[in-house]
């Protein structure tokens, strides 16, 4: 599966446009890690519980978009974006979305 974030794959052709695909996830935050958070907050620093908390978001959304896009029968999802939105206090939603696409 070719993932871009530009609305082509350079030097291949788009045959087939299946639509929109999205993954998102929704994740909450923990408070062992909130609380190493606010020292360093503090201190200054990486917040390096929060930054491992988004990589697994980010990811756990990508790869539920990239089902849908195979389920779809695509082999490639173009124009990719990230967003995120706050769904309740100390929860967040992280989505994936593109354009499922099938290349020649």
């Amino acid at each position: 599966m070719i993932i871009t974030n530009i609305e082509t794959v350079p030097g291949r052709t788009i045959v087939e446009h299946y639509g929109i695909v999205q993954g998102s996830t929704v994740r909450a935050k923990h408070v062992g890690v909130d609380c190493v958070a606010g020292c360093q907050n503090t201190f200054g620093g990486e917040l390096k519980g929060y930054s491992q908390l988004l990589e697994e978001s980010r990811n756990e959304a990508m790869d539920r978009m990239i089902k849908q896009a195979q389920q779809l029968g695509a082999n490639a999802i173009v124009n990719v974006r990230f967003g995120t939105s706050m769904i309740t206090q100390g929860a967040s939603e992280i989505l994936a979305y593109g354009t499922a696409v099938r290349l020649e």
